[in-house]
């Protein structure tokens, strides 16, 4: 998982890097959280605020912070994303009913003055759901295409099962190894 991620990274000076990890509720940010740090992830409950956890490892420190996605903690979001070096937006794969406001919800983030030209994932979770929408039909949806200030990625993922998981992860290590060119 992040361990994998960090030890490729191995042999940089100390470096802190900020992610914020957002969706709306129910879409599996703590479940991917708790997979990233290699945590039990069979129980989970709703996050009433938020979650940060910090991995260390080889001299690096990767600060995850999980915001509830509740409609009355969304405004509090913006509070966050200060000094955000990566943006990761967990989407419900399997909830089309709330794909229009989830898309709504990412396309003001993305407008955030505090967010320009960071680097985006979005998962698209539950993937293992006979229900679930395929990434590049959310991607579509999502217009992603159109997001032209910043590197953007949208990865199938089951944050249950881990699949999926440690391929987004590689794709943000090599966000990371660019930027420090």
């Amino acid at each position: 998982g992040l361990l994998s991620v960090i030890q490729k990274l191995k042999g940089s000076s100390e470096q802190e890097l900020r992610i914020v990890l957002l969706g709306l509720d129910n879409a599996g940010k703590t479940t991917l959280l708790k997979r990233l740090a290699s945590e039990e992830v069979s129980t989970v409950t709703p996050t009433q605020g938020f979650n940060i956890k910090s991995i260390h490892s080889h001299g690096f420190k990767l600060n995850v912070l999980d915001i509830g996605g509740q409609r009355s903690i969304r405004p509090y979001w913006r509070k966050y994303l200060g000094s955000t070096d990566l943006l990761i937006y967990v989407i419900d794969s399997a909830d089309q009913k709330r794909f229009e406001e989830t898309g709504q919800e990412l396309a003001e983030l993305t407008e955030e003055e505090s967010l320009t030209g960071v680097p985006l994932l979005v998962f698209a979770n539950k993937q293992d759901l006979v229900t679930a929408a395929p990434a590049a039909e959310i991607a579509e949806g999502l217009s992603l295409h159109t997001y032209r200030d910043r590197e953007w990625q949208i990865q199938a993922c089951s944050a249950l099962s881990g699949e999926g998981v440690q391929d987004g992860m590689n794709w943000i290590s090599s966000q990371i190894m660019n930027r420090k060119k």
